[in-house]
């Protein structure tokens, strides 16, 4: 069984090296408004899941494309609060005290 599991990890090893030490320190190092870019996602989830709105649906009333909103959901978009104040005006909903909790 070992020999199975170690020839299945060596046939779908990537060539490429791993990026997890870099990509762990960006998260780290960003972790204040990643931690406010998912609670937008949410707050626009919840809004989505309330009125029965889909990507589309919400990327018509942003007036973006429903890729943008893909990113927004995402949960690590670094908005400006500019961007946030478009949201709030245009879904009528408050992101920000969601953010912020």
């Amino acid at each position: 069984m070992r020999q199975k599991t170690l020839d299945f990890l060596e046939a779908h090893q990537s060539d490429q090296p791993s990026t997890f030490p870099e990509d762990a320190k960006w998260r780290q190092e960003n972790e204040v408004w990643l931690r406010w870019s998912r609670g937008i996602a949410l707050s626009i989830v919840d809004y989505m899941q309330e009125n029965g709105l889909s990507r589309s649906d919400i990327a018509n009333k942003l007036g973006v494309s429903p890729q943008y909103v893909s990113r927004i959901l995402s949960g690590s978009t670094n908005f400006s609060f500019k961007s946030i104040a478009e949201i709030e005006r245009k879904l009528g909903i408050s992101c920000m005290e969601a953010a912020m909790a």
